[in-house]
């Protein structure tokens, strides 16, 4: 029996039943059901297309791919000719809860007027969105890259140190956004070689906290490589990783996501005439650009972030993006459990017991207080 036909086939027995009792079990079965947010989130995809058809005048049109977005306008590459394209204005007029109606990665139809600019006027349904609830409006979202394969989610030890709930934020970011996750640990030479003024004790913690952060992530199946910018330690097993598919990295300010892009994509590799003219040698990325690999694929830069604000989730639904949790949660003593004060509660349970990882449920903990924080300011 299917998971579906489970959760309905309380039909047959209506009658037998109390209603009351009835419709509380059916509530009880559809929050346990998993299957109902990845649909939400396929379905959130597919909203994403700025046009349901394609026209006969604009499939006439060249087929082109976003490789940046500069104040100049958004730099199209196509057959290895990049163009500087604005809008068309029927584009303009969207009316959706996206701040920005066009990302890196996107595939477009677009007008070639002639001395490298051009228009653009179809955008094609994405297959994948990483994206943020936008920092000044939480009603927006911020499209980040689209179309890619997996979103490569640094992090450091130290400078910064490791923050297991930034991580956990931009899984489920890829999570809902069709991707899959890789998870770098950047300058772990100075595990060995900690910075200056570090005391004993702060090497300490960062090294139980790097140990336990293996450990957990490891445990639910996602690849995790530690790595050096340094010394090239994991460089070799980051670019097998990337051959061959899109990715995106992503993460916390100051990780070294530029310094490992340089390593995976080489120096001789340009990033295209118009970019290149614009960044003027700047070692701070300010803006997202697709870059191509030797061996085969792109990756995406994007500038640093200090928060990441999860788009279109609200704290009942944060435990279906945590598998250890969800498997857990029909043994709570109550069925709505938060698993944060709620005594009988089988995950607290877990946690303490370390039968889960403590980490990730403090990481858990602490989304779910502020997605309940920005659901209040709403």
């Amino acid at each position: 029996m299917s998971k579906k036909d489970d959760i309905y086939h309380y039909e047959e027995d209506f009658h037998a039943r109390d209603k009351k009792q009835h419709r509380k079990e059916r509530k009880i079965a559809v929050q346990k059901d998993r299957s109902k947010y990845k649909k939400s989130d396929q379905d959130q995809l597919k909203k994403h297309a700025a046009n349901k058809t394609l026209s006969a005048a604009d499939e006439a049109l060249p087929k082109g791919r976003i490789i940046a977005i500069l104040p100049e306008g958004i730099v199209v590459e196509a057959d290895g000719k990049e163009t500087l394209c604005s809008l068309k204005g029927a584009l303009k007029q969207d009316k959706s809860r996206t701040k920005n109606l066009v990302a890196v990665g996107d595939f477009v139809r677009f007008e070639d007027r002639g001395q490298g600019q051009g228009t653009i006027s179809f955008i094609e349904e994405r297959k994948s969105i990483l994206s943020r609830a936008d920092n000044l409006s939480r009603n927006k979202e911020q499209l980040i890259a689209v179309n890619i394969d997996q979103v490569i989610i640094t992090s450091s030890v130290f400078t910064p140190n490791l923050k297991p709930s930034l991580v956990d934020r931009y899984i489920i970011a890829t999570d809902k956004g069709n991707m899959q996750p890789l998870l770098i640990v950047n300058k772990i030479d100075l595990l060995t070689h900690p910075p200056e003024q570090t005391t004993p004790e702060e090497v300490a913690q960062e090294k139980e906290i790097y140990e336990a952060f293996l450990e957990a992530y490891r445990a639910l199946g996602i690849h995790v490589i530690p790595i050096s910018a340094e010394t090239h330690e994991g460089i070799e097993e980051l670019k097998a990783a990337m051959r061959d598919k899109t990715s995106v990295f992503s993460g916390q300010s100051g990780v070294g996501k530029s310094s490992l892009i340089n390593l995976v994509a080489g120096t001789s590799l340009a990033t295209g005439s118009i970019v290149q003219s614009t960044r003027k040698g700047s070692h701070t990325t300010t803006t997202t650009h697709l870059v191509p690999l030797e061996g085969g694929g792109f990756c995406i830069d994007t500038p640093g972030i200090k928060s990441f604000g999860l788009w279109d989730l609200e704290a009942q639904d944060l435990a279906a993006y945590y598998p250890e949790i969800t498997r857990l949660s029909s043994e709570c003593r109550f069925p709505d459990c938060s698993h944060q004060t709620e005594p009988g509660c089988a995950v607290q349970l877990a946690a303490e017991e370390k039968r889960i990882s403590p980490l990730r449920f403090a990481s858990y903990c602490a989304l779910m207080t502020s997605l309940s924080e920005e659901h209040r300011h709403r």
